[in-house]
């Protein structure tokens, strides 16, 4: 979805991850109720097995109070629906300080398994290999052990 001045993103799914590439700004109230659509669409197709969430952040955006709230509410729609992990990657921006502060203060909130790089293709390694390692019908995954991270103030 494109709304000019108010950021666009897409949603691809590939094999067991769904890709996301945003670009900012990341506050408008309409990008943000449709990506919220678009996600639980997208999340449908895993049909509730194991998957993870690779997210390119293009841009210096910084998201509103209110997009931080939708976002973890999406964040636990989709954990609900199989998504065991969460690759987030940003790019291009003078911000990316503060952003990683504001995506590790949502997965944390929430109890998901995450990493922030700036690099995809390191995104999609951690992603294949975390995958690999706890997806599978034969590993018993410890959610104490994946979930319970330590939360910071």
């Amino acid at each position: 979805m494109v709304l000019p001045a108010h950021g666009s993103y897409t949603i691809e799914k590939k094999g067991d991850i769904l890709c996301i590439e945003a670009k900012s700004p990341f506050h408008d109230n309409k990008v943000i109720e449709q990506y919220t659509q678009d996600i639980k669409i997208a999340t449908q197709l895993f049909n509730n097995q194991p998957w993870a969430s690779l997210v390119t952040y293009n841009g210096n955006g910084i998201f509103s109070p209110e997009a931080e709230k939708e976002l973890v509410k999406i964040t636990e729609y989709r954990m609900a629906h199989g998504m065991i992990a969460n690759a987030s990657v940003i790019q291009n921006s003078k911000h990316a300080d503060l952003q990683q502060m504001q995506l590790r203060r949502i997965y944390q909130s929430v109890n998901l398994t995450f990493h922030v790089f700036s690099d995809p293709y390191s995104a999609k390694e951690w992603l294949d290999e975390f995958l690999l390692n706890n997806a599978s019908p034969s590993s018993s995954i410890n959610k104490n052990h994946l979930y319970n991270q330590p939360k910071f103030g």
